[in-house]
């Protein structure tokens, strides 16, 4: 008898979605489409919600894992969690409160990496740069670098105290060239190459890749 192939869930906001590529669906979209392809490859499941913080995830997530043991109830044995862009907007002006202050985020953050660890394997990735000339989003919001840095340390933080892999994004997008033609007009989503260029880091991820149990073989894969 088969083994049942382990799950996935990747719960996130709009880059979990795939807002803003319009070729291939998303970084979590292409891993999903990639794993496909290997025998006894985890089953990936993109849970994005645009808009999602910190404090709608750590609402949502138990039922998003509860309902997905469709394998011989068999539940998801790991998460990765991609949130924390919609935390750091500041409200009305560019000096606003942000939607949620950085040590309330990391506090929460801490909380909720803690109930997740009791009932699987998780993991969890950074923040992606902004286009700071773009703002305000919405009319009302305003992001920056500056202060997504501040959030993807706190990120880093909470991850190690709780021992959880944490996979840095915003700095090492930040030195690349042509990071500014990776997001789309509205100066805040990823555009399809802005998501291949995340892909690309998730596929090499050597924390995921080693629980999936294949890092050899995903890494000769074809990639979408």
């Amino acid at each position: 008898m088969s083994k049942s192939p382990k799950q996935l869930l990747i719960i996130g906001d709009s880059g979990v979605y795939g807002w803003g590529d319009r070729v291939n669906g998303g970084w979590a979209e292409r891993l999903r489409l990639n794993w496909m392809d290997i025998p006894n490859a985890p089953v990936v499941y993109p849970l994005g919600i645009r808009g999602d913080g910190l404090e709608k995830v750590a609402k949502r997530w138990q039922q998003e894992w509860l309902t997905r043991g469709e394998l011989r109830r068999n539940f998801p044995e790991a998460i990765v969690l991609s949130i924390g862009m919609n935390d750091t907007a500041k409200i009305g002006s560019v000096n606003g409160r942000p939607q949620l202050s950085a040590e309330a985020y990391e506090f929460g953050l801490e909380q909720l990496l803690s109930e997740i660890k009791d009932k699987a394997r998780v993991m969890m990735i950074g923040l992606t740069p902004v286009n700071e000339n773009m703002m305000p989003f919405a009319q009302c919001l305003w992001y920056s670098n500056t202060v997504s840095i501040l959030y993807e340390a706190k990120i880093e933080e909470a991850c190690l105290n709780a021992n959880v892999p944490f996979l840095p994004l915003l700095k090492d997008m930040l030195r690349e060239p042509e990071w500014e033609s990776w997001l789309e007009p509205d100066g805040i989503h990823l555009n399809s190459d802005g998501h291949n260029w995340v892909y690309q880091k998730i596929l090499n991820w050597s924390a995921l890749l080693n629980w999936a149990g294949f890092e050899a073989i995903v890494s000769n894969t074809t990639n979408y």
